[in-house]
């Protein structure tokens, strides 16, 4: 078995600027990784993220460690032992899945047994902005089942009630992105509830969760930076309600299957979430969302030009990509 490896830097301007707590974004960049054997190539992509020590040069050079044995034939399996979990690894796990599908004549959802990806409701997000703009960006999309708002520490309940306002009948998730503290936490579950808040998604650092252990929410929390991988589960059952999905954090479909898999046998919620990204990094991930309670997979939305062929949105309900886009045949 002989593959040719190629890996690059892409960068995909957005449409307008995406503003969390942790700064400001104007372009996507990502990687993506080819894999060719027998004249078959499977595709995969993975955005690096600073939050978890990656950039674009440390996702390239990880994958290039590898080039030998992925040249070589090394499967998914074997690649969960040559690469930590992260971009690198997701790129490169999600091209073995589509080279797979390809070559052998089974989609990916044959392969894992389930249902081909079908039309679901994703989070259309609105990013930190004063509550009048805000306000805005949430009249424009009311008619969307599921908002996520990403607020700060300095006036979130002004901007949840500012989106609310505007949107009275979704459901909403509220990301703070580590921003809050636990004297906020607590400050702020009359006004979650009061609002009708859906879900409350990583308020406080990973690292300083610790006192989630006897805190009951009146809002399900979701953990984001908190879990990664199925061995960070039995902590995190004793932290948070839900978990939320990213291949990105887990290193590829493969071990985010396991993860939604043990997330469920812990009685744990399930989201499904993404990067900014292209709809080369959804396409995977859509496996993962027919199996949760809430999906946030609006990355290429973001996007001013796509790749041909990618994911669509129609007012908060996304549509899969094009036949042969990824994993399908």
């Amino acid at each position: 078995m002989s593959r040719t490896l190629r890996a690059q830097h892409d960068s995909f301007p957005l449409s307008q600027p995406f503003r969390i707590s942790r700064g400001v974004k104007t372009q996507a960049e990502v990687v993506t990784v080819e894999l060719a054997q027998g004249g078959v190539v499977g595709r995969g992509e993975g955005v690096p993220y600073a939050r978890y020590g990656e950039s674009i040069e440390s996702a390239l050079a990880g994958i290039e460690d590898v080039r030998v044995a992925l040249e070589g034939g090394a499967d998914r399996a074997q690649l969960l032992g040559l690469l930590p979990p992260g971009a690198a690894r997701n790129a490169l796990d999600c091209a073995l899945w589509d080279l797979e599908a390809r070559l052998s004549g089974r989609t990916v959802a044959a392969k894992i047994g389930a249902p081909e990806p079908e039309r679901l409701i994703s989070a259309l997000t609105i990013g930190i902005d004063s509550p009048m703009t805000m306000a805005v960006a949430a009249s424009r999309i009311a008619d969307a089942p599921l908002i996520k708002v990403k607020v700060d520490a300095t006036i979130p309940d002004t901007q949840i009630r500012a989106v609310r306002n505007a949107a009275p009948n979704a459901k909403l998730i509220v990301d703070p992105n580590e921003s809050w503290d636990q004297q906020l936490v607590r400050a702020m579950q009359v006004v979650l509830v009061a609002l009708r808040v859906d879900l409350l998604e990583q308020p406080v650092p990973a690292d300083a969760d610790e006192w989630l252990e006897d805190f009951t929410p009146e809002v399900p929390i979701c953990a984001d930076e908190s879990v990664h991988v199925t061995a960070d589960l039995d902590q995190v059952a004793r932290r948070y309600q839900v978990v939320n999905v990213k291949l990105d954090k887990s290193g590829g479909l493969t071990e985010a299957l396991a993860l939604a898999r043990g997330a469920r046998e812990r009685g744990l919620g399930l989201m499904t979430g993404c990067m900014i990204s292209s709809s080369l990094s959804i396409a995977p991930a859509l496996h993962i969302a027919r199996m949760s309670d809430f999906v946030d997979l609006d990355g290429p939305i973001w996007l001013r030009e796509d790749r041909p062929g990618g994911v669509r949105d129609e007012a908060g309900r996304l549509w899969p990509p094009q036949p042969g886009f990824w994993g399908t045949l």
